[in-house]
């Protein structure tokens, strides 16, 4: 896998196939990631659908001031913030109702092998948006802090404060729960 910007340029130049590349090797991170903001597997997947139409319908300029893949979530982030303010329009049903979908694909089960895993991503659904967001970004997709401000549109101060808020609910939420821990 490349940096995904060749493949993107290749795209821009006609090569149709230089999506197929892309879809293949940002999709799965992508829809884990745009689910951490859903909090639904299955919007997420249609979400993150919808964000690799926007780059083949609209072909947005990616100027390079980042990584690909941090420019790519950024679509997505702000495709599923756009999605959830429509919803919310249209009076459908909250986001926060979403946390009891019971219909996981097989890309979810392979990443949570063990109970640890399942009680840990248990607990990072309890915590607000921005604690699971910024925590999914940095740990899961190991994005840096700078990375990380531009895709969730803040400044690393603020995501340095954001992370270590989030990792001290996390702590509190899993001790609760009597989860043993080392280092969190």
């Amino acid at each position: 896998m490349d940096n995904g910007a060749s493949s993107y340029r290749r795209f821009l130049d006609g090569d149709k196939n230089a999506l197929i590349d892309i879809i293949e090797d940002y999709r799965r991170g992508l829809v884990l990631f745009i689910n951490s903001i859903t909090g639904d597997f299955c919007l997420a997947e249609e979400i993150a659908e919808e964000t690799f139409l926007k780059l083949y319908v609209d072909r947005p300029k990616f100027s390079g001031k980042s990584s690909f893949r941090s420019w790519l979530y950024s679509i997505g982030r702000n495709t599923a913030v756009d999605h959830i303010r429509k919803a919310s329009k249209l009076d459908e049903v909250p986001v926060d109702d979403f946390y009891e979908v019971a219909d996981r694909e097989d890309i979810e089960q392979d990443y949570i092998k063990n109970e640890d895993k399942k009680q840990l991503l248990r607990a990072l659904e309890k915590l607000n948006d921005d604690y699971r967001q910024v925590l999914y970004l940095i740990y899961f997709e190991n994005f840096s802090n700078t990375e990380t401000a531009k895709i969730m549109g803040r400044s690393e101060r603020q995501i340095r404060n954001l992370l270590y808020r989030s990792k001290e609910s996390l702590r509190n939420i899993l001790e609760k729960e009597g989860f043993r821990y080392e280092g969190i």
